[in-house]
């Protein structure tokens, strides 16, 4: 096919020039590579395209439908070429990315809003999504995870520091019901879960004692996919609920809600910006890169 769409580029040239020597001279190839290669697409298709004398070349009548039809898919195909190559430049175009809803200091705005004043020609597209799946296969150019969640053949950017997961309660909650001191003693307690998508089993919660790392399947009283419905519950005193610290942050500060179970909550590589390794990194992504890294560096 690539071979086919090169003779047919040569064809309209010399459909156009009606001079073999002043289409090669219009392509930068050799007189004889041209002739060459109408001899061969004639052959190919089986009938003469145009009529040779040693002064003039014309098209036959093959010659022109085939012209005809083939001069407006190769004005496209060169169109298409050019508007990908101008790509090079300033970044431009859709930028789409595929984003860990609990990706806080990523989702949070200033960082997204500062880097759309920066690059007014790139459409920034976001998709919250806490499913697992590839970016590439699906058409995403990044996406943001947490590190241990990432393949390895991915590149890797920073997007945040270290995490952890905490579990918190409502001041009024723990009032009523106390707090657990261990987190095996949340089994006795209404708890606030999580799971990625309806049918799907709850997330246990995880936790580390002594350096070693273990998890709780807490009671399914109250579950949902939603960590903004999580966070509402447990300031209303529906029990106590389980995710990002910095997820949980304003509240706490506020005083809405209380961390509990500290010292069995351990940090952990927080959440990364992930993309494909590519050697000509499309100037939009790129811009993105640069900027991130501007902000980790700040």
């Amino acid at each position: 096919m690539a071979h086919d769409l090169n003779a047919l580029a040569i064809f309209a040239v010399v459909a156009e020039e009606k001079n073999f020597r002043a289409a090669a001279d219009r392509m930068g190839v050799t007189r004889a590579a041209v002739s060459q290669t109408i001899r061969k697409l004639e052959e190919g298709l089986g009938i003469a395209l145009v009529s040779r004398t040693t002064r003039s070349v014309a098209l036959t009548e093959a010659g022109e439908q085939l012209y005809a039809d083939a001069s407006p898919a190769l004005a496209n195909i060169r169109t298409a070429i050019e508007a990908a190559g101008s790509l090079r430049g300033s970044p431009r175009g859709q930028l789409r990315l595929a984003v860990s809803s609990i990706a806080e200091s990523f989702l949070s705005g200033p960082l997204l809003a500062r880097f759309a004043e920066e690059n007014p020609q790139v459409k920034i597209h976001v998709t919250v999504t806490d499913e697992e799946f590839d970016i590439v296969a699906e058409g995403y150019d990044a996406g943001v995870r947490l590190g241990e969640v990432i393949d390895q053949d991915m590149i890797a950017l920073p997007v945040s520091g270290e995490q952890r997961q905490i579990a918190v309660a409502s001041p009024a909650y723990i009032e009523r019901f106390g707090a657990p001191s261990h987190p095996r003693e949340l089994t006795a307690h209404r708890c606030i879960g999580w799971r990625t998508a309806p049918g799907t089993a709850s997330y246990r919660w995880e936790f580390a004692e002594d350096g070693k790392e273990f998890s709780v399947a807490v009671g399914d009283e109250i579950t949902t996919t939603d960590m903004a419905l999580m966070i509402r519950l447990g300031v209303a005193g529906a029990g106590i609920t389980f995710g990002m610290e910095e997820s949980f942050r304003t509240h706490i500060e506020r005083g809405d809600l209380v961390p509990l179970l500290d010292a069995h909550c351990p940090r952990f590589p927080g959440f990364y910006l992930y993309y494909p390794s590519r050697r000509n990194l499309a100037p939009k992504l790129r811009a993105l890169v640069d900027h991130l890294r501007r902000h980790r560096s700040a």
